[in-house]
């Protein structure tokens, strides 16, 4: 089992001249939805309220195989983000959000991962519980810990304060996905495959960074690879990045990487096939509306039919 913590909330996304339309969303949630569509068993601890858009996310993560932790149902409003989607299909985000969790909530010892990441990692009061709880995995060397930043400036503050609290988490994690850019908010002066480096050094076994149109480069402990994007007719990214984690997860778990060790002993080739199978997933994605991960089945559909390349830029 997978345990994702995190926001679930909902995304009104608007285009351009057109209305505001509801979807279930959040990164974390989107994760975890991510994951129950791809057959993986996945518990979420979250928060959201007893309101109508309280019901619409419960009815979204119950149709995915998402189990949410009773105790982050509460009596108060659900979180709102606000998506102005561009004529590109780029989505710019504001938010209406509270985040804490209940004192006492706890990972399941189930759980080979933890992963969490954007909102519920950096907005206090809840970012604080967040951290405690990945640190106790981390200690634990039993679940692999998964962090992808995804930064949400309109929340963050200025990029040197949410820099050192993402570099804290980064500390406690096995594995971090983080896209070229949020690297280039967090450090604006220095190239994409420095940070990775760095980040690497901290104790992560295995780094990725995705590059939208440009592919997506990992680094682990013996080596890098790089790969390019998977063509596909981009409706919208919302959801994208979520996507592309759930994949990520689901290709190291079906490998029997899911552990800490796992992701530490990895090798350039296997990395490059984790990276291309988690490409497939975010491209899917991208070729609907809104945060609409695939199902095992239409990805596994989308692989045969599609042409998925590696390139020779792997040391």
């Amino acid at each position: 089992m997978i345990t994702v913590i995190g926001e679930a909330l909902i995304d009104l996304v608007r285009t351009e001249g057109g209305a505001p339309v509801a979807h279930p969303g959040g990164s974390p949630a989107n994760v975890a939805v991510g994951l129950g569509r791809l057959g993986v068993p996945v518990r979420l601890i979250t928060r959201y309220g007893k309101d109508e858009f309280g019901e619409l996310l419960a009815a979204h993560l119950a149709a995915s195989g998402v189990v949410p932790a009773p105790e982050g149902v509460h009596s108060g409003s659900t979180s709102v983000a606000h998506a102005r989607v561009d004529a590109a299909g780029v989505a710019d985000y504001s938010f209406d959000i509270v985040w804490d969790l209940p004192p006492g909530v706890r990972v399941p010892a189930e759980s080979r991962c933890v992963h969490t990441g954007s909102i519920a990692a950096t907005l206090a009061p809840g970012a604080e519980t967040v951290r405690e709880l990945l640190a106790a995995a981390h200690a634990g060397r039993r679940a692999l810990v998964s962090y992808d930043p995804n930064c949400r400036p309109s929340l963050m503050g200025e990029p040197s304060a949410a820099r050192a609290r993402i570099e804290a988490l980064v500390d406690l994690c096995d594995l971090v996905k983080v896209s070229d850019q949020d690297l280039e908010w967090l450090y604006p002066a220095r190239s994409f495959l420095d940070v990775a480096d760095e980040w690497l050094v901290r104790g992560p076994g295995l780094v990725v960074v995705t590059r939208g149109a440009e592919g997506a480069y990992g680094v682990c402990r013996a080596g890098r690879a790089t790969t390019p994007a998977v063509p596909v007719r981009v409706v919208d990214t919302v959801g994208a990045g979520d996507a592309y984690t759930a994949g990520l997860l689901d290709a190291l778990r079906r490998r029997d990487l899911l552990s800490p060790n796992g992701v530490r002993d990895l090798d350039p080739t296997s990395l490059a096939e984790l990276i291309v199978d988690a490409s497939s997933v975010a491209a899917l994605t991208c070729s609907r509306p809104g945060a609409d991960p695939p199902t095992a089945a239409e990805v596994e559909a989308y692989r045969r039919d599609a042409r998925l390349g590696l390139d020779d830029d792997r040391v």
